[in-house]
């Protein structure tokens, strides 16, 4: 399900290079059947297909993470190659090209940007030194929607009981760190070392832009930030759809959350007062605007300020860029040095005109034989699981027609979209980094504001071509895989369809499961949020999530911090149902024959084989840190063993038994369908 907060993804954990030689000896090396002699896959599937390579990779000092195919990376090199192509050519004035090529030049030019210094971004914090009472303090929040995370910010999505039309969302922000339990959690080493370079990283920023006494703004927006991480709901309850549906307008939530502005806010984000806007978590609202009505409003100017900088670090002065690397890289994720600037302009670049290099990138690197393959594997996954769901015998004849009924009328959007969007009334300046970034981000959060009250577009993607991710929208009851995903080890056209079905097919049968998770199943095939499922199914359905919990609790991802079992359901539901889907679909692809076998290599065991390089991944231990708290999917060596090992194939695979660490006794086993 989509989320408002996005980042980059799991699947979109920083670079690599371009697919060089190194990748394809790799790739035409290290085939499907080849496993190391030990372990054995009985007894840890993850290693048998990835040990070699965990013991023998290391994670780049940029980075902090590294994978068997990096494939944001390969989409970074290949979109570079785009970019750099506009920004060296002569383009129209005004025109795409002209734009993403000063945007990029603009990015790039790091001398130009330290020349500046604080001019560009003074106009901003001067409007923050001007604020003089609570009204104007709601208003420019407001105007900064899109450009500063607020403590509540704003974003559209369809109506959850009426998908046809778009809405206004308020959701919790505000916070430095990435999640409320940095801040409220004191017994834990790893958070109060990140707590204690986050107040070292806030301390900086102050000092640079004028701050006399920087350790008094630190206490001071240390203080709100810790109030507002306690007014936070945790992550597992931001995902529950019927906990966050709470529509109403500026006057009933001024009623609900008083002390804060709402129908001032509202109108300087661009949105009517009277229009009804979502309320994501209302007693965080709540809460949050009694902290707007009960903090001195100088705090919350010095910590607007401080907000303000750190989203700006990357366009202002080098001593502000490697303020953020020592804490957003070093601290958080663990990286020793910031990445290449071209890459960091790459990431800045998609996320300002994405779409329109997209186009170019599609052109390029997903031709239309491709799209036509991956169209014929979405159709197998969604007629397999078509064929589960009508051979349930768990499953309600009435919900199990409802659920039919959603998988036939699921679609896909494969690739990119048809057309780019239109970038014409984006102003890009050449030499102007920090004016460029900050348009952009205006000029989406204006594109978003205009769609309120009106009728969805079902042609819109929330994802450009080149982002290396897929999900599935419950609005729309459609499964979406961006072309930079459909690359190998994933999707390739050269590979058998054990290992094809083993990668994408079950990415495909992860994205169709995410419809009847514990967010999916709350929507209908129309995109509706209503209880289609029997008390019976829904107490079932239940039951094999507790199952789940507890099951992907017990694994311990770093010494003393588990695997949140809660936290990951939906993704471990998915992982499940997914393998159960493309393990159904390439059965089918077989015709009923015999998969040959391959160096040794039967084609189930290719196909668990190609899903446990398919996740094929290391992490630096604060990056995992970060993931545990905050990141809805479980760690990659988990999404593979302790899925499969529910899986009947697996073991007739692999003939487990009892003794083998993989064995888990057929009574014992969570099968979803």
């Amino acid at each position: 399900m989509r989320h408002p907060s996005t980042t980059r993804g799991r699947t979109a954990m920083k670079k690599f290079t371009l697919v060089t030689l190194a990748l394809l000896v790799q790739l035409s090396c290290d085939s499907l059947a080849a496993a190391p002699a030990a372990p054995r896959p009985q007894d840890d599937l993850f290693r048998a297909a990835n040990g070699h390579w965990l013991a023998t990779t290391a994670i780049a000092a940029d980075k902090d993470a590294a994978f068997g195919a990096d494939l944001p990376a390969i989409s970074d090199a290949h979109v570079r190659a785009i970019v750099d192509e506009l920004a060296a050519g002569r383009h129209a004035p005004g025109s795409i090209e002209q734009k993403v090529g000063a945007f990029y030049a603009s990015y790039l030019d790091t001398a130009a940007i330290d020349r500046a210094g604080l001019a560009p971004v003074a106009p901003a914090l001067a409007e923050i030194a001007a604020i003089g009472t609570r009204a104007e303090l709601a208003r420019w929040q407001g105007r900064m929607q899109g450009r500063i995370e607020s403590p509540i910010y704003l974003r559209l999505f369809p109506d959850f009981k009426d998908p046809k039309t778009y809405r206004a969302l308020t959701w919790q922000g505000g916070l430095g760190m990435p999640d409320r339990r940095y801040y409220l959690d004191p017994a834990d080493a790893r958070m109060a070392a990140a707590r204690s370079a986050y107040e070292t990283y806030l301390g900086t920023l102050a000092a640079l832009s004028g701050e006399k006494n920087a350790a008094d703004v630190v206490a001071r927006v240390m203080r709100i930030e810790s109030a507002i991480a306690k007014a936070h709901w945790d992550q597992a309850d931001t995902r529950d759809p019927a906990k966050s549906y709470n529509p109403m307008n500026a006057a009933a939530l001024q009623a609900r959350a008083p002390g804060f502005d709402w129908a001032a806010f509202l109108q300087a984000s661009g949105l009517a007062p009277t229009e009804a806007v979502t309320v994501a978590q209302p007693s965080a609202a709540t809460a949050i605007a009694r902290l707007f009505a009960g903090v001195a409003l100088d705090d919350w100017k010095l910590y607007f300020k401080m907000r303000t900088l750190d989203a700006a670090t990357s366009v202002l002065p080098a001593p502000f860029r490697a303020a953020r690397q020592a804490f957003r890289g070093a601290a958080l994720q663990g990286t020793l040095a910031a990445p290449a600037r071209w890459e960091s302009g790459i990431d800045a670049l998609n996320r300002a005109m994405g779409e329109a290099v997209g186009q170019v990138y599609v052109a390029r690197h997903f031709p239309a034989p491709h799209k036509r393959r991956m169209r014929a594997i979405v159709d197998s996954l969604l007629a397999a699981a078509r064929e589960l769901v009508a051979a349930s015998a768990t499953m309600t004849p009435a919900t199990k027609q409802q659920a039919l009924r959603k998988l036939e009328t699921m679609t896909a959007k494969i690739g990119a979209p048809d057309a780019p969007r239109d970038y014409s009334a984006l102003a890009i300046s050449a030499g102007d980094a920090f004016g460029n970034v900050h348009r952009a981000r205006r000029f989406e959060w204006e594109r978003q504001a205009a769609k309120a009250g009106k009728r969805v577009d079902r042609n819109d993607w929330l994802m450009t071509p080149q982002t290396v991710n897929a999900f599935y929208d419950p609005f729309m009851n459609e499964i979406v895989f961006p072309a930079a995903h459909l690359q190998a080890p994933y999707f390739d056209m050269a590979a058998d369809d054990a290992a094809n079905y083993g990668a994408v097919g079950v990415l495909i049968g992860h994205e169709i499961s995410h419809g009847f998770d514990e967010q999916g199943s709350q929507f209908d095939a129309d995109g509706v949020m209503r209880n289609w499922w029997a008390d019976a199914d829904r107490a079932a359905f239940a039951k094999l999530g507790a199952k789940l919990v507890a099951q992907f609790g017990a694994i311990e991802a770093l010494p003393g911090k588990r695997v949140d079992g809660k936290l990951t359901l939906n993704e471990n539901i998915a992982d499940l149902a997914g393998l159960q889907i493309a393990y159904r679909a390439y059965q089918r692809s077989l015709g009923g024959k015999a998969a040959p076998v391959v160096d040794g290599a039967t084609g189930v065991q290719r196909f668990f084989m190609s899903y446990a390089r398919s996740q094929r991944a290391k992490w630096r231990d604060e990056t995992m840190l970060k993931l545990l708290a905050s990141d809805p999917h479980a760690p990659s060596e988990s999404r593979v063993n302790a899925a499969v090992v529910n899986l009947d194939a697996f073991h007739e695979a692999y003939g487990t038994g009892a003794g083998d660490a993989m064995f888990k006794p057929a009574g014992e086993r969570i099968r979803i369908w």
